[in-house]
């Protein structure tokens, strides 16, 4: 009898993201079919972990690419078509409780492309004169803002200890 490890799963419009967890995976197998079908297995401490699923629409094989790592296996499954998955998978109904979502690499479809036009992962700031020295902040404005009363409140406030701090520190 097989497990099923937890995956965790994540789309752009052109891709799927698939994460087995499945630390120190021995024997891994995985499997693509261009109509959308995903096959994977491996052990760990003697026991087999199996996932067998449809995936919700057809795929491109040759440009999917995954990565076995120690602590997971990482696949990114190419779409066939660039378009937003309604889920994962082909059955509807409540997923299986082996399936989740991976939040970290989750991006709504509407914020794909504001998420794209920010993608900074290659830039180097260093030669950017970003540097403290040369930040000049005009220091005038907030000056005016800030009126004699809010100044004296808030130094009030600093003074005076909360009430039920000072209730704590009787006890």
């Amino acid at each position: 009898m097989s497990r099923h490890p937890s995956v965790k799963w994540a789309q752009r419009s052109d891709r799927v993201y698939l994460t087995i967890d499945l630390p120190d995976a021995k024997d891994v197998k995985l499997k693509l079919e261009p109509e959308g079908r995903f096959i994977f297995s491996g052990t760990r401490d003697g026991f087999l972990y199996e996932v067998d699923i449809e995936l919700f629409d057809k795929i491109n094989v040759q440009e999917s690419k995954y990565n076995v790592g120690v602590r997971n296996i990482v696949y990114v499954i190419k779409k066939a078509e660039n378009n937003w998955w309604s889920r994962l998978i082909k059955q509807e109904g409540k997923p299986p409780v082996f399936l989740k979502v991976d939040w970290d690499k989750w991006v709504d479809e509407e914020d794909e492309n504001e998420k794209a036009g920010m993608d900074f992962d290659d830039m180097d700031f260093s030669k950017l004169g970003m540097g403290g020295d040369d930040f000049d902040m005009d220091e005038s404005k907030e000056d005016e803002d800030w009126t004699e009363a809010e100044e004296k409140e808030s130094k009030e406030a600093a003074a005076e200890p909360n009430a039920e701090v000072a209730e704590a520190a009787k006890a």
